[in-house]
């Protein structure tokens, strides 16, 4: 019997292709590819460019980028806001087009975020051997610079004939909608074959939707679980992103509200409680809060929900000191959920959180417990109000008064962007989350220049949501180019230009490990050959007026809060520019971080920082 079939280009059929895929969770459908980023060059302005023009806006959306990294974080920036339930493509040239998604795609794998990856890649035929951009290597003549995204990617492949796209594209999709394997997606696309043509099926190109599941517990994992909540004395529930991606906060809520039990959360997690609920206690491990940090070392059962534990999370391995301490780990990915050996429970965070609360009907953690880390709580937040009040309303603020300015302004539905720098830590101890989404900090990879697109991909994926993004200088010197496109699309993203000429995060980590803040600081070169001269007359807010932001100079606390308001209220890109008092003024991190010190070294301060580290290096510890 024969087939109907469409002659088209392989890009072409990709792009339609693309257009017909959703997912489906709960009964919500989304589109599973939203819209196309590009920048083009010869090996898709032909292809991949030509098919998004001929298929128009309606059926593939288009959007402009400055830079192929950015245009991966806008993607992952609207990924996140949607929950993973909805994602973008990026198509680039081959050469240094496809070479620069690297970065991206590194911090969408590391996040566990959708990304779908689109570069050109060499002539398949031949024909042209070698062409513009070609790295020849003399044994893999099948290599291209495109295989520098298969360490990075969850899926790869390269078409090399235009039947092997139909296997191709669904395995890519299957990925994407996956919540245990998804990340960012190679197809690279030989540029002769995207521009050749094939009969397809029509059946390809029929509406498919991909069914995201939320995965009940296994009763046995249940039961073990349940056992281990019932016996602890001192429980604490570390949240972790995969909360939010199984927009399971109602499910948390009810189960803390059954249980008593407090919620402490890593970068990811944070705001999967309200922050004024009586028992969120903030952020834990080396950038977490003092009560949060005190019930880690003394609990004597950790419920990690939707949490990677990385290093900071678990203050490199010296956070969790109760001799008898033990883990339950619910995570969908049966990978995370059996690090520090936990008792396992793989599931959806939604569907595990509401059986536990089912089963754990009744049980209660002892009052006094309740009482300990709500008193905690309240010791905390007197803190966080010192750091944040400005007596002097006519001085240069610190950065912790910034964010209390912030603070003031901001609605509930806000999102508050950052990734890099000294602000991450600030913002984990001392930030008042109110939504879900409100609290958006891409901490897995913690990439400088992420802020402003994933700025924009926030704002596509949910217009009208006043953006904030959170960027000092040596961040915004990394990537400031996709402002253009915020003023090109009319996107009102505000951002929040800190200036405290260099690297404030990385300077005072160099100081304490004895690098005594060597390369760190934005400066003249002295008589002696080092950066400590007067600091460098450059005017970023200049620049990004040049860009196309409105920009407003707030040189008081004053000025910034007025300012703040004023970027709001506006429709249009704006950039609060402020100079910051370098004070210190954030509380001390409560918690080690493992930083490895020069065993030996002929500097007093490198040696004093060996010193301290071989002091704390001894408290690390392997949960068995």
């Amino acid at each position: 019997m024969s087939r109907s079939t469409l002659r088209l280009t392989v890009a072409q059929a990709l792009v339609r292709f693309l257009a017909a895929q959703y997912t489906e969770r709960d009964g919500v459908r989304h589109r599973l590819i939203a819209g196309t980023w590009g920048i083009f060059g010869h090996g898709n302005v032909a292809g991949i460019g030509q098919a998004l023009l001929e298929a128009g806006e309606d059926t593939m959306p288009f959007h402009q980028g400055r830079n192929e990294q950015a245009m991966v974080h806008a993607a992952v920036g609207h990924a996140r806001q949607l929950n993973r339930l909805s994602a973008q493509a990026v198509t680039t040239s081959i050469g240094p087009g496809a070479t620069n998604l690297v970065t991206g795609a590194a911090l969408a794998t590391v996040n566990r975020l959708p990304v779908l990856l689109l570069p050109g890649d060499y002539f398949a035929t031949r024909a042209a051997d070698p062409l513009l951009q070609q790295l020849e290597h003399p044994v893999e003549a099948d290599l291209s610079v495109n295989d520098t995204l298969r360490p990075v990617s969850r899926y790869f492949d390269r078409i090399t004939r235009p039947e092997a796209l139909i296997p191709s594209a669904l395995n890519a999709m299957r990925v994407l909608a996956d919540p245990v394997e998804t990340g960012a997606v190679t197809l690279a696309l030989p540029q002769d074959v995207q521009a050749e043509a094939y009969d397809w099926p029509e059946e390809f190109f029929a509406d498919r939707i991909w069914h995201v599941r939320r995965p009940a517990p296994e009763p046995a994992e249940l039961a073990a679980a349940v056992e281990a909540v019932r016996a602890a004395r001192r429980p604490l529930i570390v949240a972790g992103g995969g909360i939010h991606h199984s927009e399971a906060e109602p499910a948390l809520k009810a189960f803390v509200e059954a249980t008593g039990i407090p919620v402490a959360s890593t970068q990811a997690g944070k705001g999967s409680l309200r922050y004024d609920h009586p028992a969120d206690v903030g952020g834990v491990g080396h950038t977490g809060t003092a009560v949060a940090d005190e019930l880690a070392r003394t609990a004597d059962l950790v419920i990690g929900v939707g949490t990677r534990y990385t290093d900071f999370t678990t203050a490199s391995a010296t956070l969790f000191q109760e001799p008898d301490v033990r883990f339950v780990n619910l995570n969908v990915a049966a990978f995370d959920a059996h690090k520090l050996s936990a008792r396992t429970l793989v599931a959806d965070a939604r569907a595990g959180l509401e059986a536990l609360t089912e089963a754990l009907s009744g049980h209660r953690v002892d009052a006094a417990y309740e009482a300990e880390y709500r008193a905690g709580k309240e010791r905390w937040e007197e803190v966080v109000d010192a750091v944040y009040r400005a007596d002097d309303e006519h001085a240069v603020p610190t950065q912790t008064q910034v964010l209390g300015a912030l603070d003031a302004v901001v609605g509930d539905d806000d999102v508050v962007i950052n990734a890099a720098g000294s602000l991450p830590g600030d913002l984990h101890k001392l930030w008042r989350a109110r939504s879900p989404r409100q609290y958006h900090l891409e901490y897995g990879y913690s990439c400088m220049g992420y802020e402003i697109p994933a700025g924009i991909g926030v704002q596509q994926a949910a217009p009208g949501t006043s953006v904030w993004s959170l960027v000092g200088d040596g961040t915004y010197l990394m990537m400031p180019t996709e402002i253009v496109t915020a003023v090109q699309e009319g996107l009102p993203v505000n951002l929040v230009l800190i200036q405290n000429h260099g690297y404030a995060s990385i300077g005072g980590l160099s100081e304490e490990t004895g690098g005594e803040r060597f390369g760190t600081a934005y400066r003249y070169r002295a008589a002696d050959g080092t950066f400590t001269g007067a600091p460098l007359p450059v005017d970023l807010a200049a620049n990004a007026a040049s860009l196309g932001m409105d920009v407003l100079r707030a040189k008081t606390v004053r000025e910034l809060r007025d300012a703040l308001a004023t970027a709001r209220a506006s429709d249009r890109p704006t950039c609060v520019y402020v100079e910051t008092d370098p004070t210190p003024t954030a509380p001390a991190a409560e918690a080690w971080w493992d930083v490895p010190v020069a065993e030996v070294a002929t500097r007093d301060a490198a040696s004093r920082a060996r010193e301290r580290y071989d002091r704390r290096v001894v408290d690390r510890r392997r949960h068995l």
